[in-house]
């Protein structure tokens, strides 16, 4: 089968796309897709570079699939060849504590697909059964696959794990990655005043898509700038993948008994804080990682119904993956870039 792959980490360079690629057999209880679109995410970039897990070489990206069922595993009984899907990244065991409790993404085996096992830059990818939900047939398959990783990630952040209510007001910092596009929408439907920061290239877009207030993050001190513009209070929630560059600024952003989201660490992963500025404001500091099952019917039904509508950057086709790789890499997208086989 055709796939983008890459045998070496490093940069864009080693991704190439070849068409002697085995095309992958599926087990007991999984099926085979063939993939109609797949969506880039930064999680594609660590693992490129060579982010210290076991991952399967040579190596196949692409966390967020949706296409065709085209063969099912033994055992599988729910899906037939033809089925029209989408797939939760998440890969779980199912039998410790925390998945018989339903949180599948705090499993003691947890794993995410395309980055611990080959992904969907293919034609073709093999999934659990269990994983795969039914897109309708008004929603395309680009769509379909620029949403799961995305809004799951921007979902429990916000909603689980900050309790973010209507009324109360939010930080998204790095607004023009796909999750943060997913994270300004999400708080904006839910009735919540949205600050956001980007680069001065995509403050209008990000205002477009609902925030109140856009810092250009080259042009400012957000977080005193939040705290002026909110009358030395600071907001509820901070949601942030930012990292070590941004951390001192996010707790200086928040209000009394304020929540910081933490979902990424791209500039690093020591951040420093003043731990008498926690303790006196009683603040929180959250961590959150993708989402469990319940969480994935929600957010794509969601999505199915119009509510969310997934920021799609560029459609692409999958000869042009490095170049994908590169402009992500660049920071020239906004939203997701979607490769179609």
């Amino acid at each position: 089968m055709r796939a983008a792959i890459f045998e070496e980490h490093g940069g864009p360079d080693v991704v190439q796309v070849r068409d002697d690629v085995p095309t992958p057999e599926p087990g007991p209880g999984e099926v085979r897709l063939r993939v109609g679109a797949s969506g880039m995410n930064h999680l594609d970039l660590w693992v490129r570079r060579g982010l210290p897990i076991e991952t399967v070489m040579p190596h196949i990206g692409g966390s967020d699939i949706a296409g065709t069922v085209d063969e099912v595993g033994e055992g599988v009984t729910e899906w037939s060849p033809g089925a029209r899907v989408v797939v939760n990244p998440s890969l779980w065991c199912g039998q410790c504590e925390w998945c018989l409790a339903g949180q599948e993404p705090l499993c003691v085996d947890y794993r995410i697909l395309g980055e611990h096992t080959q992904g969907g830059f293919a034609e073709h990818v093999v999934v659990p059964a269990q994983n795969l939900y039914s897109i309708p047939d008004h929603v395309g398959f680009e769509a379909a696959a620029a949403a799961p990783l995305v809004y799951l990630t921007a979902w429990r952040g916000l909603i689980t794990r900050a309790r973010l209510k209507q009324g109360e007001s939010v930080l998204v910092t790095g607004a023009s990655g796909g999750v943060a596009t997913a994270a300004v929408q999400i708080a904006k439907r839910l009735g919540a005043r949205v600050y956001a920061v980007t680069s001065a290239d995509w403050v209008e877009r990000v205002y477009d898509l609902g925030a109140d207030v856009v810092y250009d993050r080259t042009d400012s001190d957000y977080g005193k700038e939040v705290w002026q513009a909110t009358g030395k209070r600071g907001v509820d929630v901070v949601f942030d993948s930012v990292g070590e560059a941004t951390f001192r600024q996010n707790v200086r952003a928040l209000a009394r008994a304020g929540r910081l989201v933490v979902y990424g660490a791209t500039t690093g992963p020591k951040g420093e804080v003043d731990i008498r500025l926690v303790f006196w404001k009683q603040l929180e500091i959250l961590g959150t990682t993708m989402s469990n099952q319940v969480e994935f019917r929600e957010v794509m039904d969601r999505v199915f119904r119009g509510e969310l509508e997934p920021v799609v950057d560029v459609v692409w086709p999958l000869d042009r993956a490095a170049e994908a790789h590169a402009r992500l890499e660049a920071g020239e997208a906004f939203g997701t870039i979607v490769l179609v086989p």
